[in-house]
């Protein structure tokens, strides 16, 4: 082995991250080390990183192995204890060149310390590591990182550090390379995405910097928006899902309870009924828009009352797309000192959740029969379509491309055209 091999775990920003460590290592000319990019979302997300670094280990004996990600920013001393790691860098870290300069790697004889985790709620500048390119049909850009709320079941704050934001400046001038490198759809991202701007001067809102983009990348397709919390959407980005046909009509909400006592034990912002009036107020406004949910099953209090008040959240939201995660204790957060719901009845909740989450994807799937979409092509018989439906396509198509179909069809999970 000679170019480094990375492994990524987690969300999308992780991953975003790992491409710009590879310009990093690249530039460092580190060779010969493996680099695990982990995720801390969940208890079992730390044990899948423990998995990977032992496989990764078996089958690079000789390697110089690193970890790095939130689970390593959160419990490094655990990570350190591995006899199979070599080195843990935290998030601020990794994307630093001059971390990897340090690297002399076999033998990381130019790392001083084994551990090189700082305190990242002590981190106030903006993400310097905006790369062009990353993705292969959609190009995702990265415009805030951190979060200022304290969720009491979240662990990603203690992770990422407190929210800061990307310039619009400087994310409209990196969207303006990715346009002329041909992508035809952006996807801002980031971990609070709602809360861009409030550190910028005039804090700026997150709809501001959508009619920015918009306006001033008049060439741009496809703007796309990943997840938000909706109780903070601002009434520009209200302005924008409304009258700005290149913004997508599709929104992934962060809404992870049903029910206002779980919701405000978990330290949410928001209640049922804003959930719920959120979504037909937007619908109103853009008849077409498709929306997705995180709903955690077995909260800590959670009874069979509150759980089918989440349940009916589905139906009465109008969601389409359902992420269900099981809840997961996670050390040092309120929530792992509440008292917990049998884990046999967690998994139960989260089987019903995601048969709901099924059956309403499949309304979704068979009222799109007979429309015609404008479909980004992901591969020559794949895409998906401006409400982030997948689409299988019976004749091969350009990739990348934008092209207009029919659609004739579903199997349950994507639609036929």
């Amino acid at each position: 082995m000679s170019t480094p091999i990375f492994s990524t775990l987690g969300c999308r920003l992780n991953a975003y991250e790992t491409e710009a460590m590879k310009d990093l290592a690249a530039g460092a000319g580190i060779t010969d080390a493996v680099v695990v990019n982990t995720c801390a979302v969940t208890a079992e997300a730390v044990r899948k990183a423990k998995q990977e670094i032992r496989r990764l280990r078996r089958q690079n004996p000789d390697a110089t192995l690193i970890v790095t990600g939130c689970a390593a920013q959160v419990e490094p001393e655990t990570f350190a204890a591995m006899p199979e790691v070599s080195l843990v860098i935290g998030n601020t870290e990794k994307m630093r060149a001059a971390t990897w300069a340090s690297l002399k790697v076999p033998g990381l004889t130019g790392a001083t310390e084994r551990i090189q985790v700082d305190d990242i709620m002590s981190v106030t500048e903006t993400a310097g590591h905006l790369i062009d390119g990353f993705g292969r049909h959609r190009a995702f850009v990265q415009v805030q990182n951190g979060c200022d709320h304290r969720c009491t079941f979240c662990i990603i704050p203690y992770g990422r550090g407190n929210s800061r934001s990307v310039p619009a400046g400087v994310v409209v001038d990196q969207i303006k390379r990715l346009i002329d490198k041909g992508f035809q759809e952006i996807v801002l991202t980031g971990v609070d995405l709602t809360s861009w701007g409030a550190d910028l001067p005039g804090a700026p809102r997150l709809g501001d910097l959508v009619m920015r983009i918009l306006r001033l990348v008049p060439d741009l397709p496809r703007l796309r928006i990943s997840s938000i919390d909706s109780i903070e959407a601002d009434e520009n980005l209200m302005q924008a899902i409304a009258t700005q046909s290149r913004l997508m009509p599709h929104l992934h909400l962060s809404l992870q309870a049903g029910d206002d006592m779980i919701l405000k034990r978990m330290k949410r912002r928001h209640l049922r009924d804003d959930a719920v009036r959120f979504c037909e107020e937007t619908r109103k406004l853009r008849p077409d828009i498709v929306f997705g949910a995180d709903v955690i099953a077995g909260f800590p209090t959670e009874t069979e009352e509150m759980f089918q008040n989440s349940l009916k959240l589905i139906t009465d939201c109008g969601l389409t797309f359902l992420h269900v995660f099981p809840y997961s204790a996670r050390k040092g957060t309120p929530a792992a000192r509440m008292p917990a719901v049998h884990g046999p009845l967690i998994k139960d909740r989260a089987a019903r959740l995601r048969a709901a989450g099924d059956r309403a994807l499949a309304r979704h799937l068979a009222s799109q029969i007979g429309q015609t979409h404008r479909i980004l092509t992901e591969g020559p018989h794949r895409g998906r379509t401006e409400q982030f439906t997948e689409v299988s396509l019976t004749a091969p198509q350009p990739e990348g491309r934008i092209v207009t179909a029919r659609i004739s069809g579903h199997d349950g999970t994507r639609l036929t055209a």
